[in-house]
């Protein structure tokens, strides 16, 4: 039963002979069902996801469970220009009490974001893949540093003038809210147009997230992809980097 629903959703093209790395069909978005599940199964490999992304899907799964792809209605989004910021966070951020840096510790900062007492959906298969994606120069990291010491960040995927924010930690207070700030001011500098948040929480909706439509997502999507920016010089494996303390 898994694998023909395996197989239906995720149907490989005529005359591909390798499945883990040929090109897809994919599952139209718009017939998700009433929780936003667009498919089930498949893999990781970075071909798939950045398809994905592309066409309003994310993964999203608990380990020791297929991987499920989502396309929720509505979709939670930021308008970049329109982060809320306290006062008390703006004068931390005035009093560079943190060292803030792009795509110096993407290791680190994505183990930061699955080391949940309550649990996550980053399992070692997902750190995995995204790392793959950052040596690609589709995934980044801003890092949040105390001294020496990595005490919170943000990461994300990015394509054209898209960006969807994965996930954000905190070692010390308002790290992971300086590293969403820092990252919306270069986002910004860099001509991008949509940040996906996917679905809106009251941490998010504090800080200025909203809910939009699938239909306008999408439309907004298609416009951001085709923009001709980007987060800016992949990192290369030979990069020093810093190590988390």
């Amino acid at each position: 039963m898994l694998d023909w629903l395996l197989e239906t959703l995720f149907p490989v093209m005529p005359g591909t002979p390798n499945s883990s790395v040929s090109r897809k069909l994919w599952v139209d978005p718009e017939f998700a069902d009433d929780f936003g599940l667009v498919g089930v199964g498949g893999d990781l490999e970075p071909e798939r996801l950045l398809l994905a992304y592309r066409q309003g899907v994310f993964p999203m799964y608990e380990e020791g469970e297929p991987i499920c792809w989502w396309s929720p209605d509505p979709r939670a989004i930021f308008e970049l220009r329109d982060l809320h910021v306290p006062r008390r966070l703006a004068r931390t951020i005035r009093s560079k009490k943190f060292r803030v840096t792009f795509d110096r510790c993407f290791p680190g900062v994505i183990l930061g974001c699955s080391d949940r007492p309550e649990g996550t959906w980053i399992t070692p298969e997902v750190i995995d893949a995204y790392t793959r994606l950052h040596y690609l120069g589709y995934a980044h990291s801003v890092e949040v540093w105390y001294d020496d010491d990595l005490v919170g960040g943000v990461y994300g995927v990015a394509i054209g003038g898209f960006f969807a924010g994965e996930s954000m930690f905190h070692r010390v207070r308002d790290a992971s809210k300086v590293a969403l700030f820092h990252l919306f001011e270069h986002l910004l500098r860099r001509g991008f147009d949509l940040f996906d948040t996917q679905i809106l929480n009251d941490h998010t909706a504090t800080l200025g997230a909203f809910n939009i439509r699938r239909r306008e997502y999408l439309a907004r999507l298609r416009k951001a992809l085709k923009m001709p920016v980007s987060f800016g010089p992949p990192p290369t494996p030979n990069e020093e980097m810093f190590q988390p303390s």
